[in-house]
């Protein structure tokens, strides 16, 4: 049996929202270990996201900051949470479309539960060991930008 890896026609464009330093470095690892092609943003908190997705200062220049392929949110972030900001993106029809996986410490089924009422496409709770985050990479890379075909975003 022959195993063929699909290509990316170019670099995902990924949004991380995670306010730990030592998690957005530990994300950045895995992506460079798992070779995963990306264009990475980082961003602290759900509000910064908004900002950012609705191209408002200082992320003005939409060439520089376009909409993502897929966002990478926490729960647990100060000034506005993982998902409050989720709430807002489902009820922007402007960002909707945009494929939200909620990557979290919390294993609490309310978090779990809430995330995909709200509209989550899907719920991670974050490995312990670098060897773990760099295969849940791997894997969502595989799944969200090899695999699943993308949706436009809206004229």
């Amino acid at each position: 049996m022959k195993t063929k890896m699909l290509k990316k026609v170019r670099p995902a464009k990924l949004l991380l929202a995670e306010d730990n330093p030592a998690d957005q470095l530990t994300v950045e690892r895995a992506l460079e270990d798992g070779r995963v092609e990306c264009e990475l943003t980082v961003v602290e908190n759900g509000t910064q996201v908004l900002t950012l997705l609705r191209n408002e200062a200082p992320y003005e220049d939409a060439r520089k900051y376009p909409h993502p392929d897929l966002i990478l949110m926490d729960i647990n972030m100060p000034i506005m949470d993982g998902l409050t900001a989720l709430k807002h993106i489902r009820n922007d029809e402007n960002l909707r479309h945009i494929p939200v996986v909620m990557l979290t410490t919390s294993d609490s089924s309310t978090d779990i539960n809430s995330s995909y009422e709200d509209g989550a496409n899907a719920y991670i709770t974050k490995p312990v060991s670098d060897s773990g985050f760099i295969d849940a990479v791997q894997k969502l890379d595989r799944f969200w930008f090899r695999l699943v075909t993308l949706p436009d975003a809206p004229a």
